[in-house]
């Protein structure tokens, strides 16, 4: 029996068709009560990029990918613990965390931040990444 749920599998080859890649990845693992959440960017699940050249409307497109991932897994923003955040430009600093600030108000999760030389795509201004928990005891909120 697996000891893990692998979230959204995929193929790079489809996922990055101007490249020559072939690897078996998936969006999200929960292994435990922990989950794992690969880097989300301002493309949704069908690859249609969000916000070209925004900063702010790529990080709104990535954290509604978190919300979503978190929430196939079990669990749900409240819970993430960790997150790291790529830049390619300082400058993008202010809207990408205080758009990151409006979806995890109240959450206090440790971050990490950099700044890189690129992303996997050239139009990717940004990418995060999260790890979150599923309390023994949760149960997801009745809407």
């Amino acid at each position: 029996m697996p000891t893990h749920t692998r979230i959204r599998m995929f193929n790079t080859k489809d996922t990055y068709p101007n490249q020559t890649l072939n690897n078996d990845l998936c969006q999200a693992v929960r292994a435990g009560n922990t989950v794992y959440v690969r880097g989300q960017v301002g493309t949704d699940f069908e690859g249609r990029l969000v916000g070209l050249g925004d900063p702010r409307a790529q990080t709104e497109q990535a954290m509604k990918n978190v919300k979503q991932l978190l929430e196939e897994a079990g669990s749900d923003l409240s819970h993430i613990v960790k997150t790291t955040t790529y830049l390619i430009d300082p400058r993008y600093r202010e809207p990408v965390y205080q758009e990151v600030g409006k979806w995890l108000k109240g959450v206090f999760p440790i971050s990490t931040g950099l700044v890189v030389s690129a992303l996997g795509q050239p139009q990717w201004l940004m990418e995060i990444d999260v790890i979150a928990v599923i309390p023994d005891d949760w149960q997801p909120e009745q809407v």
